[in-house]
């Protein structure tokens, strides 16, 4: 029989993770949702197999307890006896300044943004090395790493060191053909990128988004789907070479230094 390949997926509910699930299943790939919306997660394990004939394993619970971390690959072991692939998609975060963070949220973000990605792919590292399968351990960073945004502290702290923590995992893994690198998106058009309020409570996601689509070069936000698309990509043998790295899916925003609006003041005819 046929030994399928495994890819475990935290925050699979939804945005992000959502999409790359549709994309692995679409891949052939069996299919582990781990994610704290139960309905959620059911709801895409009757979509998966009714779409694409898939095998889902649904890992419920919160990333921030250990015991369940530890579960998530356990059950996978005992379940189909590989791990393939890890996307450490979740993430928690509060919208608010240094000024006003309390050390609680603080730790919960790391714990769930940080932590968990950590040890799970220690945990899925492991079980590669014990069958010696080889694999590919992907982390969803964010370009907020490198561009802060002043309101997300623990959020842009955890997404630096979850980067950091993907350069190191790639040379302690890297003779075991385990290749982790991480994913960096820009704004992607998600349930997670529309919940900025105001002051006053007023939602005011679109007045960023519009900033935002003004400091990129492809003028627009991305979808989830290219972001999966790209994680996928990173787990094929297509990209056997690539290691200890993060690949940027921003639409050139990193690297542009103003918004398109001021070019035209300086070029009119050009941009």
């Amino acid at each position: 029989m046929e030994l399928k390949k495994v890819v475990i997926i935290t925050g699979a509910s939804r945005g992000i993770g959502r999409a790359v699930a549709e994309r692995f299943a679409a891949a052939g790939y069996r299919l582990v949702l781990a994610g704290q919306d139960k309905e959620a997660l059911q709801q895409l394990k009757t979509l998966l197999e009714e779409k694409y004939n898939s095998e889902c394993l649904l890992s419920i619970g919160d990333l921030a307890d250990t015991s369940y971390l530890k579960s998530i690959t356990a059950k996978t072991i005992e379940h189909w006896n590989r791990i393939d692939v890890l996307v450490n998609n979740a993430a928690w975060r509060t919208i608010g300044t240094m000024r006003t963070l309390e050390i609680n949220t603080w730790e919960q973000t790391l714990r769930v943004c940080l932590t968990a990605p950590a040890f799970l792919a220690k945990w899925c590292a492991a079980a590669m090395e014990a069958r010696k399968t080889g694999g590919a351990i992907i982390n969803i960073s964010s370009v907020m790493s490198e561009r802060a945004a002043g309101n997300s502290p623990a959020y842009i702290a955890a997404k630096g060191g979850m980067e950091s923590l993907t350069y190191e995992l790639a040379v302690t893994y890297g003779r075991s053909n385990i290749r982790v690198t991480g994913i960096c998106p820009g704004y992607i058009d998600t349930e997670m990128s529309n919940d900025y309020v105001d002051a006053t409570g007023k939602n005011v996601s679109n007045a960023m988004t519009a900033h935002l689509q003004g400091l990129t070069p492809l003028g627009r936000g991305g979808t989830a789907q290219e972001v999966a698309n790209a994680v996928y990509w990173l787990s094929s043998a297509e990209a056997s070479y690539i290691t200890g790295t993060t690949l940027l899916v921003d639409g050139g925003f990193k690297h542009n230094f103003n918004d398109y609006a001021i070019k035209k003041l300086q070029f009119p005819e050009e941009f």
